[in-house]
């Protein structure tokens, strides 16, 4: 029997499944949260360990510094053939949780994965995906990122009534999702680029003509200045949907005063409209329009949705929370983390894109995890106003920062891309 490549659509759905069990798993921790704290007891501290730890923060960061390592030095079929088993060790000790230690080690153990999870297929996805239809390929990502939570969230609000019990089978269907990417990611080949380019450094290598890959050439020069470039945008724009993420059936419901039902209701629809956007904005015009253009846009209504929850209390109407659920769905579906996901891929060499992309997933998860420590005692301490307006200057801090270094790659091959910015073909 011979073996028969897999169509590009075919590894692109593949590695964006990660997408899926991350978000997927951020979205299940959020919404069993009461339960968990209910069941365990649980303080401001250990929420916000919780929540700084979590594939959400911390733990991910970690997955992806050490992932994008591996990622490029044995190649991205390595990574994500092993590390979703990973995942599956951690979300069992979730599932099967008893205490806080073990909810606390499944969560770091998920995040492990995740992360390096995260590097390897999104690296992937670039590299396989045609020029005309990076951003189409790209996007496949963001829209399973939105579908995950999406899913979580439906099942959530009919099962979370029979308790805890509801929202560990909430976790356990991530685990049959991963198993079955697992099995199908078996079959998987691996990056023509990687390859291409492994055996011209190792040819390098041997004859004395060059390095292997260190943090001080991604720190250097242009790269260093693309790695602040991206920090801005993704870095910065990630403490605002982390918070949304992890936080938002809680705010919906104590600072919003939604009922529990209704907070629900709300954080599904916003993943709904960010399914739904992301395949008819970023993936049907991220290749046909200007880039700035459409990021600008995008951005801009994100500014606008956090800035509602700076108002009072007493003033926020429910068309005002209506409001910021579509423009945060349209954002999160088509804004900051997808262009993140696409320019990170296009603007580092295969030599180093998988290392590069983890480092700058790391910062951002890092400080994901500080806020997200911070957040919880923010809100019982000074009232969440004052996060809020903290986050609508994340918000346009973000903006601001994609709007002018946005660069124009559209069309583009990879290589054309790299030659341009460092004037030479990368060895």
């Amino acid at each position: 029997m011979t073996y028969q490549e897999p169509s590009p659509w075919k590894k692109t759905i593949l590695a964006a499944m990660t997408s899926y069990i991350d978000a997927g798993s951020i979205v299940a921790g959020a919404t069993g949260l009461s339960l968990w704290q209910a069941y365990l007891g649980m303080d401001g501290f250990q929420m916000g360990a919780l929540a700084a730890l979590s594939s959400n923060a911390g733990s991910a960061a970690v997955g992806a510094l050490i992932g994008g390592r591996i990622c490029d030095k044995y190649g991205r079929k390595f990574v994500y053939t092993y590390d979703l088993l990973i995942y599956i060790i951690g979300m069992l000790l979730i599932v099967f949780g008893v205490n806080y230690p073990m909810l606390l080690c499944g969560y770091i153990i998920v995040g492990l994965g995740v992360g390096a999870d995260i590097v390897a297929s999104w690296t992937l996805i670039a590299e396989e995906a045609p020029a005309e239809n990076r951003a189409k390929h790209c996007g496949s990502a963001q829209f399973a990122w939105a579908l995950g939570p999406a899913v979580v969230l439906l099942i959530s609000a009919w099962i979370n009534q029979y308790g805890l019990i509801g929202n560990r089978i909430v976790f356990a269907h991530l685990i049959v999702v991963a198993a079955w990417v697992w099995y199908q990611r078996l079959k998987m080949p691996e990056s023509k680029d990687w390859k291409a380019a492994k055996e011209a450094e190792e040819k390098l290598i041997a004859e004395g003509k060059v390095k292997p890959v260190s943090y001080s050439e991604i720190l250097t020069g242009i790269n260093l200045k693309t790695v602040l470039f991206l920090c801005g945008v993704y870095t910065i724009w990630n403490l605002c949907a982390s918070t949304w993420g992890f936080f938002m059936p809680y705010i919906y419901e104590h600072v919003g005063n939604l009922s529990n039902s209704m907070s629900q209701l709300m954080s599904v629809g916003s993943f709904v409209i960010s399914f739904v956007g992301t395949f008819f904005i970023f993936m049907q015009l991220g290749d046909k329009i200007s880039r700035r253009l459409l990021y600008g846009v995008i951005g801009g209504i994100y500014v606008v949705a956090w800035f509602v929850w700076t108002l009072p209390p007493e003033m926020l109407a429910m068309w005002m929370l209506v409001m910021f659920t579509i423009f945060a769905g349209v954002n999160n579906g088509s804004g900051q983390q997808a262009f993140y996901q696409l320019w990170c891929s296009e603007l580092f060499p295969t030599k180093y894109r998988a290392t590069a992309q983890g480092l700058t997933f790391f910062i951002t998860r890092i400080l994901a995890a500080v806020w997200g420590f911070c957040v919880p005692i923010i809100m019982t301490t000074l009232g969440f106003r004052y996060a809020a307006m903290m986050l609508c200057g994340f918000a346009f801090i973000s903006w601001l920062v994609g709007v002018i270094g946005a660069p124009k790659t559209e069309g583009k091959t990879l290589k054309q891309i790299e030659i341009e910015r460092y004037g030479h073909e990368v060895k």
